[in-house]
């Protein structure tokens, strides 16, 4: 059973620029080898439960080390008998609007 999960992580009192500790959460979502999509908002992850769910636990208390406080929100996308939403998903909307989306 796969599903989509969008994940925000941030530090708490580490000032404005963030962009060294997210990249080193972003690191090891890419190192983990689950697909996944970045925005300016936050990373979206497919698969299956217990592996997303353990690379969101790896992500927090690795930003955990490097700041004392974390910020951590989670949003499940679980519907049953579908994979490959990640890639479907926007492809739909595109079908949908008879034209490709800037991505």
């Amino acid at each position: 059973m796969e599903m989509l999960v969008f994940l925000t992580i941030a530090p708490v009192g580490r000032g404005e620029s963030l962009s060294e500790d997210v990249a080193a959460v972003l690191d090891l979502i890419d190192r983990s080898g689950l697909p996944y999509k970045t925005g300016p908002m936050g990373t979206t992850i497919e698969g299956e439960w217990d592996a997303v769910l353990a690379l969101v636990k790896r992500c927090h208390f690795l930003m955990r080390e490097r700041s004392g406080r974390v910020s951590t929100c989670i949003k499940i996308d679980d519907r049953v008998g579908r994979s490959g939403e990640l890639e479907r998903k926007p492809a739909a909307l595109e079908a949908r609007l008879g034209r490709r989306l800037e991505r």
